[in-house]
């Protein structure tokens, strides 16, 4: 584990950023408190929604329901509402 001084960062960032990312531990120490840099590949992000598809099948869905009078693909309008508000 390497640890550096914030001022020592700015100076050779690129140098500390390839360790980091050869897997290196690379902790910040300041003032303020200390921090451990990561990759983010290391930390799980969620895929961004497209929320534009999600709305195309959603309209396909209805006109599917609207045509044939049944459907299992729908939900309650609150749930719906409650999930919008949360986006």
């Amino acid at each position: 584990m390497t640890i550096v001084s914030t001022r020592d960062f700015r100076a050779n960032q690129t140098k500390f950023l390839d360790m980091v990312l050869r897997g290196e531990h690379v902790v910040l120490k300041s003032r303020r408190g200390s921090v451990r840099l990561m990759p983010v590949e290391d930390e799980k992000e969620e895929p961004k929604r497209d929320v534009t598809a999600e709305i195309c099948q959603a309209m396909k869905d209805w006109k599917e329901y609207l045509e044939t009078g049944k459907s299992d693909k729908f939900r309650p309008a609150r749930e719906l509402i409650d999930e919008l508000r949360n986006l």
